[in-house]
């Protein structure tokens, strides 16, 4: 074996293992998808989850990449690529099937959206979305391979291209939007980051559930805004109200009402 295809595989032991992975096509596309052809060459800016700081790698062999760590898109806006473990987590609870039509709001450099499309599979399709020019234009390019992978340079609050099985949020907001509740499929899954000017916030999974949706908090997490994330004190309190009320039993709605869940 390889340095490199022995490095991927202790990755995805480590994954497993930390995070419980009960997804076997998960841990299946993890050891598939090669994370270096989703960044420029390195040397590469990383950091673990806690460090304050990042390190520069040695050099520019991949193997470096191979570690639960965040690697720097813009080190200057504090633009990470997703801390792997923490991603895999998410995915995992989302129980992505094969066929499935699943919406990334948020997609950075695509190296998520290549996991998800070997776990949706050919018949499957991913829309990969962000907002941010040279970020969409760089992400086309890396998944130009994964011919289910559709890349758009767009708001993923505005238009996700109709109904989906899995809508899932790389960037924090104050509240769920209602495009994305209203395009979920029957037992639909969305997660979406909830968060404070700060960045500080709980990932809140909300599944569509008949006429309704339940929601529950299932992880702490800091995280880069969304764009259009309010940035007044009222944005603040309705992100709050989500993560506590979603933390304390599951959240049961059926619609959204200036930011907040209604019986409609």
């Amino acid at each position: 074996m390889s340095d490199i295809a022995a490095a991927r595989a202790h990755y995805v032991a480590m994954i497993a293992k930390r995070e419980r992975i009960a997804s076997k096509r998960l841990l299946e596309a993890l050891a598939a998808v090669p994370r270096e052809d989703f960044l420029t060459r390195g040397p590469w800016r990383v950091r673990s989850a806690a460090a304050h700081s990042y390190r520069l790698t040695p050099d520019a062999d991949p193997v470096h990449l191979y570690d639960n760590v965040l690697v720097a898109i813009d080190a200057r806006r504090k633009l990470d690529t997703g801390l792997p473990s923490l991603w895999a987590h998410f995915i995992d609870l989302l129980d992505v099937k094969d066929k499935d039509h699943v919406v990334q709001i948020g997609c950075g450099l695509g190296y998520f959206s290549a996991v998800l499309s070997k776990m949706v599979g050919p018949k499957g399709r991913v829309m990969a979305v962000d907002c941010d020019e040279r970020l969409a234009t760089r992400a086309a390019s890396y998944l130009r391979a994964y011919d289910n992978v559709e890349v758009v340079r767009g708001d993923g609050r505005r238009d996700i291209g109709g109904p989906a099985d899995v809508i899932i949020v790389h960037a924090g907001f104050s509240h769920p939007h209602p495009l994305w509740l209203r395009s979920l499929r029957p037992r639909g899954r969305l997660l979406v980051p909830l968060t404070q000017r700060d960045r500080e916030g709980a990932a809140v999974k909300i599944t569509r559930k008949g006429k309704g949706f339940e929601a529950e908090a299932v992880q702490q997490i800091r995280i880069f805004p969304g764009q259009g994330r309010g940035v007044t004190a009222l944005d603040d309190r309705v992100a709050d109200w989500w993560q506590r009320a979603s933390a304390m039993a599951p959240l049961r709605f059926r619609e959204i009402e200036q930011g907040l869940p209604s019986d409609g």
